[in-house]
């Protein structure tokens, strides 16, 4: 049976068995249903990233490709952006760029890059006028050839080919002719019964006819097969006429010519086309032309190249370094999970055993569906990838506090799971929801490696929801049922508390302003310095040295000489390697390469790393990250005031500006600079942020509906203690995921985690001091009353006719 048909069937199963599961009542039913809706998954998981990496033989052949598919800065190799520009071309016109040309283009690009010799290039479209080419294991000594191969305008030419072309040309070769004033040899490669041949013809030197002159080509086909169809402006339909003649009277050929290579040479009818083809319109058919080759002269003629290029982006990245990343982050990883289970299981015991394998089938379910969707595995993903897990134990902790309460009151242990599941069901849900909100928005909105950070932390949710909320009840399901547990003992480090949070509302908030006018301050005051090249535009390089290495300041010393200025020079330590980083301005890395390699010969410095990226891109970046900030906030303020109210809204869209502002003020103070990747760790912290205050606002709103007694803050006060353990014991694991990242991650990673540990704690301190305060106080204005706010809206809604 096709696969196809198999993998439709199963999630045909799937879906099913979902339903099932979720309108049954019956406790066993759901056993039963849980239970296989987590063996069907994790098993087809497990097929479908099977392989994970590459399977090579001893010689390094390859034997089976991984599932897991890699990026650059994890295998090496190149990434160009490319721009076409719309300028005038050599005839003054100028020509809008469109999506066609824009595919077109791409096709060109490829045929320059398949004559590099390089393996699996992937080229494809970005935005509007831009091409993304990655190149793996691109050659560092071809890095020059290629970028200068990317950057030329194609050049598309028809030329005569003389009428005695096929006589002439054995004659020549042989040395008995020479050949005619104004011609040469050329030859043109073709396809015939799926063979490649080689045909040598007599070609005129100089152009006949200008490619400018075309204004559109397209394949078609037709009963005698495949074609192309062209047309030419009204200069260019009189030249093609008085060129067509010319072909026809002389029975020979006019050669398509485009950078230089013959794509085609066909002939005119002599019978139809005796004083050549008029109207400026003419089809080139015939000869048994295959789809593939219509369409490539069709493209050829098109010349989507024709207008000036710009390589806005390069990023590049050695074997070397990549090998180096992919380790450290997978070191760090496993540190981070390992600290994570540890603490859990000691934490939670038997129901931390549970937990825990849920964790691992979130991860399992996390890989399965990257390997199932062909996501490409980035070093921000790897990142993704380790916060997911630090975040996705928060819905096991909602769960067990919920539990543990329960207990407390002397309901039975079926019947005290039953309601602990039920009780976290809407704060999990909510909280996974906004971040869920983020995550979409950062991808809708990002490019390149960010893409993929928001791709990992959006399955990462999706994973975890469904490990807390099926297979960790199941489990517990199970062992109540089957008699393996009769009671369950935790660990109660942080006991009930009674701490009057409220009441510090004051002055947490005037020292929250204090900071946040500080950190907006700070960032003003550091300017440029704040941004890395991803968003000012310029160079990093990145060296490796085999030998004696040079200080930072004699590198310093050794560029001034050659006057290349406003530059930041450091050293930069991963788990296992330590590299110089050089950032500079604009089209100076070659430069400074060359220099420090010729300047200290004993260091023996070799390129890992090269990354140029243009002013336009960096300050696109930038609007994109505000953006893609600004429509979070807004998705998040109209979620939590559809599900909550507008005083809640207004309480977490504060502690999430709160949260953001004094992170990124930190991030200043410690002097380091914003990148592709920081934006993403900010956007995650704003997710992070909500996910906290949400699950106060849901114990605060639970408290208020069931009518406790007492004023708003003094029910505000009770749910922010009750939910204290669980604030600190979610913060406590996500921070020690993040600190396998900022010890171990390489540099990269480390600006990651410092980001996310600043955002934690940050965090931690705003949904306890800042976010319950600002919604008692907006409940307060224009004489809303937020107890009547809430009741009125669980009142059913009055009929309508």
């Amino acid at each position: 049976m096709d696969t196809n048909v198999l993998v439709f069937s199963f999630g045909l199963l799937l879906l099913a068995l979902f339903g099932w599961y979720f309108f049954t009542d019956s406790d066993r039913i759901k056993r039963i249903l849980g239970s296989a809706l987590a063996v069907l998954l994790v098993a087809f998981c497990l097929q479908v990233v099977n392989p994970p990496n590459d399977v090579r033989d001893s010689d390094g052949h390859l034997i089976k490709a991984g599932k897991i598919q890699r990026g650059l800065d994890l295998k090496g190799g190149t990434s160009f952006l490319i721009r076409l520009i719309a300028e005038p071309n050599e005839l003054g016109e100028v020509r809008e760029i469109t999506p066609t040309m824009v595919d077109q283009a791409i096709e060109v690009i490829r045929k320059r890059v398949d004559a590099l010799g390089t393996s699996e290039p992937v080229l494809a479209p970005s935005g509007s006028d831009r091409i993304l080419v990655q190149i793996p294991g691109l050659d560092p000594q071809k890095l020059n050839e290629t970028r200068e191969q990317l950057k030329k305008v194609a050049k598309l030419e028809f030329r005569l080919v003389h009428p005695m072309s096929e006589m002439l040309v054995p004659a020549i070769e042989a040395g008995t002719e020479v050949p005619p004033i104004g011609y040469s040899i050329q030859p043109m490669d073709t396809e015939r019964g799926g063979k490649p041949v080689t045909t040598k013809l007599l070609l005129k030197n100089k152009p006949d006819l200008l490619g400018a002159r075309v204004t559109s080509a397209g394949a078609y086909f037709d009963v005698q097969g495949w074609g192309v169809g062209l047309e030419f402006d009204a200069q260019g339909a009189d030249e093609f006429q008085r060129l067509t003649k010319e072909v026809a009277q002389q029975r020979s050929a006019m050669a398509i010519v485009l950078d230089g290579k013959i794509q085609s040479a066909p002939g005119v009818d002599h019978d139809k086309y005796a004083e050549g083809i008029f109207g400026g319109r003419a089809q080139i058919s015939g000869g048994n032309m295959t789809e593939k080759e219509a369409r490539n002269l069709a493209s050829a003629l098109e010349n989507p190249l024709a207008v000036p290029v710009a390589i806005e982006e390069e990023r590049s990245a050695s074997a070397s370094l990549g090998d180096d990343a992919i380790n450290s982050g997978i070191k760090a990883g496993l540190v981070g999970v390992a600290l994570t289970f540890i603490c859990v299981l000691l934490y939670y015991r038997f129901a931390g055993l549970i937990a825990n394998l849920a964790l691992a089938i979130n991860v399992i379910l996390l890989f399965g569906a990257m390997a199932a969707f062909n996501v490409v595995l980035t070093l921000p993903g790897i990142a993704g990838i380790i916060l997911t897990v630090g975040m996705a134990v928060d819905a096991n902790v909602l769960i067990y506090e919920r539990l543990r309460e329960e207990l407390a009151t002397g309901k039975s242990l079926k019947a005290s799971l039953s309601a602990a599941f039920d009780k976290a069901f809407s704060a999990i849900f909510d909280s996974n929801i906004t971040t869920l909100i983020t995550a979409v928005i950062l991808f809708w909105q990002a490019t390149g490696p960010i893409k993929g950070f928001a791709v990992t932390l959006t399955m990462g949710i999706i994973a975890s929801m469904f490990a807390a909320l099926v297979v960790t009840r199941n489990l517990f399901d199970w062992a109540v049922t089957l008699g393996w547990i009769k009671t369950i003992s935790m660990t109660n480090l942080i006991n009930a508390t009674n701490f009057d949070f409220i009441s510090k509302r004051k002055p947490a908030i005037t020292f929250s302003i204090l900071v946040m006018i500080g950190s907006l301050a700070l960032f003003a005051i550091r300017g440029e310095k704040n941004f890395g090249v991803d968003f000012k535009g310029g160079d990093r390089l990145v060296l490796e040295a085999g030998g004696p290495r040079p200080t930072d300041n004699e590198v310093r010393m050794a560029l001034a000489q050659i006057k290349i200025t406003d530059t930041v020079v450091q050293t930069e330590k991963s788990a296992a390697k330590e590299f110089l980083t050089v950032r500079s301005p604009a089209d100076t890395s070659t430069a400074i390469s060359e220099h420090l390699q010729k300047t200290f010969p004993d260091a023996k410095f070799t390129e890992q790393g090269v990354e140029k990226v243009g002013k336009l891109v960096g300050d696109e970046l930038a609007r994109k990250s505000l953006i893609a900030l600004g429509l979070g906030i807004i998705g998040i303020f109209i979620y939590v005031t559809i599900q909550f109210e507008m005083s809640f809204a207004i309480g977490a869209i504060v502690a999430l500006l709160h949260d953001v502002i004094i992170t990124i003020g930190i991030f200043a103070l410690a002097g380091r600079e914003m990148s592709l990747i920081i934006v993403g760790a900010i956007l995650t912290i704003a997710g992070y942020s909500i996910n906290d205050t949400i699950v106060v606002f849901d114990r605060i709103r639970e408290g208020i509906k069931a009518g406790r007694s007492g004023s708003v803050a003094e029910i505000m006060n009770r749910s922010i203690n009750e939910t204290l353990s669980r604030t600190i014991l979610t913060g406590g694991t996500t921070l020690l995921t993040t600190l396998g990242l900022y010890l171990l991650g390489g540099p990269v990673l480390n600006d990651f985690a410092f980001t996310i540990i600043i955002g934690v704690l940050v965090g931690t301190y705003s949904s306890i001091y800042i976010a319950a305060p600002i919604v008692l106080w907006w409940s307060g204005k224009g004489g809303h009353k937020l107890r009547t706010e809430i009741k009125k809206s669980e009142l059913p809604k009055p009929a309508t006719a």
